[in-house]
């Protein structure tokens, strides 16, 4: 497969591109239709775009920010940002895939240092999924382009690039740093790969573990308090399987054994994944050994138990209209596509929104979700032209393809809006919700009325509020009782009941699932999870 076909297919499966909004996509060094596009040149990275791509994928360069979000604007034009990592110090690191540079952040004077990447040919581009920082100093991190792995010594400010192993179908995505190898995760190539980083460019050896389905994609891994391996291997909309692979037994048999190698899929694990999971890009362990897995065609999210081997559903709130626009009127079901997911040290879920423009916070213990909307939106990412050729501000998206947490601080990079971000969930929440004490239980074709609260915790006289009511599920609903208003102001001193009837349609089919109840803000969403049984 040619290098630029790979790059657009995976590119398809990770992020949606926007399909359901109708919008035609132009690919960077894909020809648009005209034989010569114009190109101005400019001395900066947006001379690797041809005039009428630089909108689309370089962006504003408008850092934004609101009272829990703070955007920083990249000081090199059109760089694409994409893999992020702290270092111990709160340094923040980042791979520009336009230059092929890395990039560090000071937060406490909020300067960049670009550093120089001699090695890079010029005019290249590449997706750079992965990153990490090692205890040595050095940042490791991923290239599809040119299938490499890069290493960035962070104190003599020097690049190496090792090979990665390739038969013409590869694509080295994310990366760990574990220990004392680096485990590389190979999409389109069908296979994880372990590196011992301390071997020369010159010649590396890899252990290459080969995925269990023939001609699927290998995606996100996590590795368990048991060094064991899970990863997600799936055909796209087709589904998959979620794998454990049980490292340390395979290395005790190794070195147990007369023989170099043993058959790596003999220490495998493979649990079916569930029907309405199509697309689990994203996958993190949390320290009671639960598996978290974001699904990139959909709004949901899904938590695997391994004692039970039982997959729970979960929903995110309705991307906001200013996301998507919807001039046309074409997309009929927006959907928010969770994408990358990782956890924090108090044990929460965090994942990113790719076409919500979200960075959500999930906490497993209160069931509540908490997500925070991103102001930047680049508008040749949605359906934001009204007909007159001139795009809507405040419409789009911004491409938030990775992000990574440091404490209370949630750092992302925008990949179409040349700028890195942060979070920070310290900041207190304008309201709070609070639920009934009852988990309805319904029959079929049944309905339970069901009560929650709406309480203002802002200083704000008012706050204007829309209800979030969101299923896993088209039989099971949730909608308010006597056409309640869906929007109204919240009085600081009023907390306001909110009284609802959750049906289970004939065709429910029984079992357990999540609804979310709660209320968006224009800055932030703040919900909590219903249990509903249906028998």
């Amino acid at each position: 497969m040619k290098k630029q076909t790979k790059g657009i297919l995976a590119f398809i499966f990770l992020g949606g591109i926007m399909v359901t909004s109708g919008v035609v996509i132009a690919f960077p060094g894909v020809d648009p239709g005209t034989d010569t596009p114009e190109v101005t040149i400019t001395g900066t990275p947006a001379d690797n775009f041809p005039d009428e791509q630089r909108a689309q994928f370089c962006g504003s360069s408008n850092a934004k920010s609101t009272e829990f979000v703070k955007e920083f604007s990249i000081p090199t034009l059109c760089t694409n940002p994409l893999a992020i990592v702290t270092d111990y110090d709160g340094y923040v690191w980042f791979a520009q895939t336009n230059t092929g540079k890395i990039a560090k952040f000071d937060p406490n004077t909020e300067t960049f240092t670009e550093y120089e990447n001699s090695l890079w040919p010029p005019g290249g581009r590449s997706m750079m999924w992965g990153i990490d920082y090692a205890p040595d100093g050095s940042i490791w991190y991923t290239d599809e382009s040119y299938d490499s792995v890069w290493k960035f010594s962070t104190i003599d400010e020097k690049y190496d690039r090792l090979s990665y192993p390739s038969e013409g179908n590869s694509l080295p995505q994310k990366l760990r740093v574990d220990g004392s190898q680096i485990i590389i995760n190979d999409f389109t190539g069908n296979k994880l790969t372990f590196l011992d980083p301390t071997q020369s460019n010159e010649e590396v050896n890899y252990l290459s573990l080969p995925s269990p389905i023939d001609d699927s994609v290998t995606a996100d891994f996590a590795v368990d308090e048991d060094d064991n391996v899970w990863f997600t291997n799936w055909l796209f909309q087709q589904g998959g399987v979620l794998v454990k692979f049980d490292q340390n037994g395979y290395l005790n048999s190794v070195a147990n054994s007369d023989e170099q190698f043993l058959p790596l899929l003999d220490f495998v694990d493979i649990y079916e994944l569930p029907v309405s999971l199509l697309t689990p890009n994203g996958i993190v362990v949390t320290d009671d050994g639960s598996i978290w897995l974001a699904d990139t065609t959909s709004s949901s999210f899904f938590n695997f138990d391994p004692d039970t081997e039982k997959f729970v559903q979960y929903v995110t709130s309705d991307p906001l209209l200013s996301t998507y626009g919807n001039q046309t009127g074409v997309v009929k079901t927006p959907i928010s596509r969770p994408y990358w997911i990782e956890s924090d040290d108090q044990g929460r879920i965090i994942f990113n929104e790719q076409t919500a423009n979200n960075i959500s916070i999930m906490d497993p213990v209160s069931q509540s979700l908490v997500e925070y909307h991103v102001p930047s939106k680049n508008p040749y990412w949605g359906d934001c032209d009204p007909g007159t050729g001139m795009m809507l501000d405040d419409c789009g998206v911004a491409q938030i393809f990775d992000f990574t947490v440091d404490g209370n601080k949630i750092w992302f990079t925008e990949w179409v809006e040349n700028n890195i971000g942060v979070v920070d969930t310290s900041i207190p929440l304008p309201l709070e919700i609070q639920l009934g004490d009852s988990s309805p239980i319904l029959n079929t074709a049944t309905s339970e009325e069901f009560d929650f609260v709406i309480s203002s915790l802002s200083q704000k006289d008012l706050m204007n509020v829309s209800l979030i009511l969101s299923s896993t599920h088209d039989f099971l609903t949730v909608k308010t009782v006597d056409n309640y208003p869906k929007t109204f102001q919240l009085d600081s001193d009023a907390p306001r009941p909110i009284s609802l009837l959750i049906s289970a349609s004939e065709d429910a089919i029984p079992g357990t699932y999540k609804v979310l109840l709660g209320a968006q803000l224009p800055d932030v969403a703040i919900s909590k999870f219903v249990t509903v049984t249906i028998e």
